[in-house]
């Protein structure tokens, strides 16, 4: 992630990009929790109220743990690859039981052992809003305090081609960013994608996004190359 400032509209700015309240923290975007050791430089940082700040955290973790269980196919902490959930399970044995018990065991047509995975809907949107919210305020420049008109979260490996190539192409919103956003510095800067500024990449298999705004507001994100998500303001 390369460093770039925000000249954009000062009145869109200094509050908390949740619900709007006083601008008391600084709320990474995305949570540390999905990323790796040593985490990049310049990581995207917006202003957030205490209350709101602390009260995604449960869930993020949450989240994190609950896809690299589900990528490994365990919850065993030994068998895991990422080192923040490793710890985290070994640290919390209610969390390791609560996505041990979402496991359902099954068996396909040929016999073969088939493991489903059943999360907790409300807090994976919760934390995909809270990113959502986010990157729209942070590339953008235009936060979203109300609800969204779609919620959309998914394994990418439940799409078929075309419903992957649709996702994964940077949609045309018809418009240019806000002048002095930093999506519109990086299509100036950097040659990015005119439409929507392109894939930003936080962390090589981590984490990426995109951001499309004019008009409608789209943010597109996946996490560990595994769980996408797209989240809509109309």
């Amino acid at each position: 992630m390369r460093k770039v400032p925000n000249f954009g509209d000062d009145r869109q700015k200094g509050f908390c990009v949740h619900c709007g309240g006083p601008a008391q923290t600084k709320d990474h975007a995305p949570s540390k929790v999905f990323l790796d050791m040593p985490h990049p430089q310049h990581m995207p940082t917006l202003p957030s109220c205490s209350k709101c700040n602390n009260g995604f955290s449960d869930d993020e973790e949450y989240l994190a743990s609950f896809v690299e269980c589900v990528i490994c196919g365990t919850t065993d902490p030994t068998q895991l690859q990422r080192d923040k959930v490793r710890k985290a399970l070994k640290r919390n044995g209610k969390l390791r039981k609560r996505i041990e018990n979402s496991k359902r065991e099954g068996e396909t047509a040929n016999g073969e052992r088939l493991l489903t995975w059943c999360p907790e809907d409300n807090r994976v949107q919760s934390v995909v809003l809270k990113l959502a919210r986010c990157h729209a305020a942070y590339e953008l420049n235009e936060p979203q305090l109300h609800e969204p008109a779609l919620i959309n979260v998914f394994p990418l490996l439940t799409l078929n081609p075309n419903q992957l190539q649709q996702f994964e192409t940077p949609p045309d919103t018809g418009g240019w960013p806000e002048v002095g956003s930093r999506s519109l510095e990086r299509i100036a800067f950097d040659g990015v994608s005119i439409e929507v500024g392109g894939w930003l990449v936080v962390q090589k298999g981590r984490y990426r996004f995109l951001a499309a705004g004019a008009g409608s507001v789209i943010i597109r994100g996946v996490l560990s190359e595994y769980l996408g998500y797209e989240v809509i303001w109309d």
